[in-house]
């Protein structure tokens, strides 16, 4: 199915403890560029989350933005040290003896001691979090591929109908290229008949000079080439996805015959059609640019 390279997706999973939000945006690119910007508490699930990506995505840029919300109240704990504590007391008391003074030591006190107590954040379960992150990312780029279809289906039926056009124009040109001849041939007898009266002229040099035009303007190859290159895209419009780069060899392709049918042209009409060609394969490349 065929695909835009750009896009958006947002999905908001939440548990009873925490909350993930995922953003996903793209625009064109040659290849798959992807930037992810996340706290860092969940950095470590960076490949993990490309990997997942890398499963809806094939081309493009795409800006990926992770938020992420914890609303567990007891994550952080008060640890308590008490061989350093018991270190502290010692070391005071024995102050207290050496120097003959009160011991007032008080537990309020001691607490405030460095690292008698410190806050420890409890382990986050990885694999929990995990499953919520990447649940998140999958949602976000189904929506995003969501997206991406809609906008491809308007691709598609754009250039199918720009295609269309084109042939229209490849079939005024086959009609139009006999027709040329047989003017030429009749030009060509009436200057003779003027030049020469009632001379006569071989017949067999006015074949061979009739002959040689023809050839000279003959785009026979190039309009069948051309023909089948347009219904060839139409096949690839309706392939699978990633046939960005194909299209783009195709109209590469189309655009090379229509510059021959514009250098062979001898009509002032074929020369205006060709013109038409050669603008209507530039408008299918812009638009190529934007399919995956």
């Amino acid at each position: 199915m065929l695909k835009s390279m750009t896009g958006f997706g947002r999905s908001e999973i939440a548990s009873v403890d925490r909350k993930i939000t995922v953003e996903m945006k793209a625009v064109n690119h040659r290849y798959c560029e992807i930037s992810i910007k996340m706290p860092k508490k969940l950095s470590f699930f960076e490949a993990g989350i490309r990997n997942v990506l890398k499963q809806y995505i094939g081309r493009g840029k795409i800006d990926v933005f992770i938020t992420y919300e914890d609303y567990t109240e007891n994550n952080v704990c008060v640890k308590y040290n008490e061989e350093l504590a018991g270190e502290y007391l010692a070391n005071l008391m024995r102050m207290s003896k050496t120097f003959g003074i009160e011991n007032d030591i008080r537990v309020s006190t001691l607490s405030r001691y460095p690292e008698v107590f410190t806050l420890e954040e409890q382990t986050i379960d990885e694999k929990e979090l995990w499953e919520l992150v990447e649940t998140a990312v999958k949602t976000a780029s189904s929506k995003f591929v969501e997206t991406r279809i809609a906008e491809g289906e308007n691709l598609k039926q754009d250039i199918i109908a720009k295609l269309q056009g084109m042939i229209a124009i490849v079939d005024y040109i086959e009609t139009r290229s006999p027709e040329i001849v047989s003017e030429y041939r009749n030009k060509l007898m009436t200057k003779v008949a003027d030049l020469l009266g009632d001379t006569k002229i071989d017949e067999s040099i006015l074949a061979t000079e009739i002959t040689i035009f023809a050839d000279k303007i003959c785009v026979d190859e190039e309009t069948v080439r051309l023909r089948s290159h347009i219904m060839n895209m139409m096949d690839c419009l309706n392939e699978a996805d990633n046939v960005g780069r194909k299209l783009d060899f195709i109209a590469q392709e189309m655009n090379r015959e229509a510059n021959t049918i514009l250098s062979k042209a001898n009509d002032l009409s074929v020369t205006n059609k060709a013109i038409d060609l050669k603008t209507e394969i530039e408008k299918i490349r812009e638009q190529i640019q934007n399919i995956e």
